[in-house]
């Protein structure tokens, strides 16, 4: 709960990324074994996929 009491004064695009790279770092991780590189490269596209959903 104390972590989803940093997301209060963000706007519905901010909340899109935030979800967007943890899906994506989650998916990353998964698909290359839990890879740093896999899961850093998957953070950076659902990142950017959630913001680009947001607009």
């Amino acid at each position: 709960m104390l972590g989803l009491g940093g997301c209060a004064g963000m706007s519905a695009q901010d909340k899109n990324t935030a979800i967007g790279a943890g899906v994506g770092a989650i998916g990353g991780s998964v698909l290359t074994g839990g890879s740093a590189i896999g899961t850093v490269g998957g953070a950076a596209v659902g990142g950017v996929i959630g913001h680009e959903v947001g607009k």
